[in-house]
């Protein structure tokens, strides 16, 4: 484990840096953290989207950090830092499982102080996924474009996709558009030149699990009780928005937020209104820590 100390922007709290990993389900697991120097008001688990790695959310992390949170962010299998075949998940469940472990792990180092998970994309699925596979100990879950509903493929393609994975898991089969995932060309930049994001075709194996896991956790949303708030540009092309309508028909929780963003693309923490999202966030987790 390493760390180090973030500057002190115009007197706001010190943030601390930690790496560190452990062994996950399928794979060793890369974790980065932002700390406040402070006592933790509350902890939170970053999962991020496909493709992509936990270091692109080092500017909510210190936000959130600065705001007396702890945050924690993993690499998923195949991304980022972790091991593990390019953008290849492995399994759902495995992915689920790996949360759950940094869950775990946050909590044992920051004891007694309500838990939380900000998801964004794939990471809003995994996390669908683990809240309700089983009941999951957290004072609430934030959802960034859940892609529950993901246009892709003919019927044809979605029923072979099974297949394909089993057979060539690391086969490219889609390629994202970075145009649409900010309106800022500055992010689309640093996307497409950030040596840790993976800009080849999807693999099969990811593709198929995430459309496996779009209709079980479809089937489940039932079982999803704990307090939501979930975030979605309304000019999203990678998760259709249709998706957080899905959520909203479909959660049984009773504390449910839904912000709709209007003209916003993909990565709502990453268009040029961040701070208004970044705020909406706060917000919502300020009301929810003094509710515990």
């Amino acid at each position: 484990m390493s760390s180090e100390q973030a500057p002190n922007p115009e007197g706001a709290q010190v943030t601390r840096t930690e790496e560190g990993d452990f062994e996950g389900n399928g794979s060793r697991i890369a974790w980065r953290a932002w700390l406040p120097e402070t006592a933790a008001r509350g902890v939170i688990v970053l999962v991020h989207g496909v493709a992509e790695h936990s270091g692109r959310y080092a500017h909510v992390g210190t936000r959130l950090s600065e705001a007396g949170f702890a945050v924690y962010a993993l690499d998923h299998i195949g991304h980022g830092k972790s091991a593990g075949g390019k953008a290849n998940i492995g399994s759902m469940d495995g992915a689920a499982d790996n949360v759950e472990s940094m869950l775990e792990i946050a909590a044992r180092e920051q004891p007694g102080v309500p838990k939380f998970l900000i998801a964004h994309s794939m990471g809003s699925l995994i996390t669908l996924y683990l809240a309700t596979r089983a009941p999951i100990d957290v004072a609430g879950i934030v959802l960034s474009a859940p892609p529950l509903d993901i246009p892709v493929g003919n019927p044809l393609q979605r029923m072979f996709a099974p297949v394909v994975s089993k057979l060539a898991p690391n086969l490219g089969v889609l390629m994202l558009d970075s145009s649409m995932i900010s309106r800022d060309p500055a992010v689309v930049a640093a996307y497409d030149n950030d040596p840790l994001v993976y800009r080849g075709k999807l693999p099969a194996r990811t593709g198929a699990e995430m459309l496996r896991a779009t209709d079980v956790v479809k089937h489940r949303l039932d079982q999803l009780t704990v307090p939501l708030l979930v975030l979605h540009g309304t000019a999203d092309v990678i998760a259709a928005p249709s998706s957080t309508d899905l959520i909203e028909r479909g959660a049984a929780s009773a504390d449910l937020t839904v912000i709709r963003y209007d003209g916003l693309y993909h990565e709502v923490f990453n268009e040029p209104e961040q701070d208004k999202v970044l705020a909406d966030v706060m917000e919502w987790l300020e009301t929810h820590l003094t509710q515990q």
